[in-house]
Order: structure tokens, then sequence, then C-alpha cells
């Protein structure tokens, strides 16, 4: 199926690796012109956690590209962490990664898309967004206040021909939750942590990057265009639609 992005600017952050990786793929596979970034890598260079960094991104790539027409934020990132360990800092460091980089990202992206009457924001949340993990407090709470600030965006700014959506992926097979000293090691033996983490899903398995990337690449595109304000789950079944 051709999505018709093949004329379509689009900029993915956190796109180094893991689900923005295959993200920048997936447009790239439809022809789209995409630009990646990350800490050390990307064809930017930047920290999203830094005050400034999104914007930089932005006006670079319009800069580079004469616009931007979709804009995916997927940084983002944590530990595994009780509530009452977490310190101010620790809250103001999961501010700034988990929901600052998008609120940042989106307000620099925002003029230009008014300006042309068109644009497409797609906000990488997490299932603990809605079902709040015990495991990872600050970071639910700032992808619950994302899935919010998606709601927000897409209601201002629907009379400018502007959606918004957000993704809630699952545990996904990345470095994130793979990696040595990732998110399963901090749990335990890596291979039972898994096993359990995958038997919570009534699929039965963790997502592969690819999946996620899927949905968001069809949040990008015009088939989706009556598509907005949504929170579209991605996460095997974990959390059921309430009635």
């Amino acid at each position: 199926m051709d999505l018709g992005l093949s004329d379509s600017v689009c900029l993915v952050t956190g796109s180094t690796g893991g689900i923005g990786l295959e993200t920048v793929k997936l447009l790239r596979a439809e022809g789209a012109t995409v630009v990646s970034t990350g800490r050390s890598g990307g064809d930017i260079r930047a920290d999203f956690s830094q005050p400034g960094e999104p914007e930089r991104v932005v006006r670079e790539t319009i800069e580079r590209h004469g616009r931007l027409d979709v804009l995916v934020n997927n940084v983002g990132g944590t530990e595994i962490r009780k509530l009452e360990e977490l310190a101010d800092s620790d809250w103001q460091a999961s501010f700034e990664i988990n929901l600052m980089s998008a609120v940042r990202a989106t307000r620099a992206a925002l003029p230009g898309m008014r300006e042309r009457g068109a644009g497409t924001i797609v906000n990488v949340s997490s299932t603990a967004a809605k079902r709040p993990s015990s495991g990872m407090p600050d970071y639910s709470v700032m992808k619950a206040a994302l899935l919010s600030f998606s709601r927000l965006v897409a209601d201002l700014h629907a009379k400018d021909g502007i959606r918004c959506n957000a993704v809630t992926p699952g545990p996904t097979a990345t470095q994130a939750w793979l990696g040595e000293g990732g998110l399963a090691d901090q749990q335990g033996e890596r291979d039972e942590v898994l096993a359990k983490v995958a038997s919570g899903r009534p699929l039965g398995r963790l997502a592969e990057p690819e999946e996620i990337a899927a949905v968001i690449v069809f949040l990008c595109s015009p088939r989706s265009s009556y598509v907005t304000g949504a929170a579209w789950s991605a996460d095997g079944g974990t959390v059921p639609i309430i009635i």
C-alpha cells in the first residue's frame, strides 16, 4: 500500500536505534525525506533533554529541506526505580527527556505547519501512561502527561490542518530492554524477567520495534487523515479497552 508519504519531510527524534530507527527505515521506504537524530549519531546530533536543542533541530531541518511536514517525538527513557527512591532531580530529569523534549520540538514545528495549513505530529508515549508501572513511576507520569499534551495539540490545531496523535507501545525488544544493564537486567535474571514480561501480554511476547514503527508511520501518513487526538495502543493487548 502506498501511504502517500513520498513528498513528505519528516523528523524523527531519538532515532538511532529501536523504534525510532525502524520508523526512519519505514518512512524512507515510503519515499519520504527523513531526518534522524541522536546524542551520538543520526543526521543531526542533539541531546533533546537540553533546552534549546529540540528547537535547533527543527530549525536545521527546515533550513536543509525547506519545510517540516511530519514530526515524530520518540525521545524518551527510564530506569527501574521505586517511587520512594526518586529525588526531585530524578523527576526533573524525567520531565525534561520524556515530556519537554516533545513539547519543545512541537512548539518549534507548529508555526511552519500553521503557515502551510498542514502538518502531522505523532508522539510516542507508553502503555505505562494508561496503566502506571510501579517500577517506572516518573516515566509513567510523564508519558501520561504526553497523552494529554497530544490531545491538547490536536484540539487546538485541527482548524489549522494539523493532526496530532499518540502511540502507546508496550515492552518492546529494543536495547532499552534487552541490552546489558537494561530494564530486564535491572529487575533480576534477564531471561526470567523477559519471560515474565512476555507472559503478561495476551499475545505472549514483547513487541518487535518494526511493529510499533508500522503504527507510527500509518499515523504519519495521509491514509490516517481522519485520525487526530487519538492514543493508539500497540501493546499486545495489555491494557484493555474500557467500554
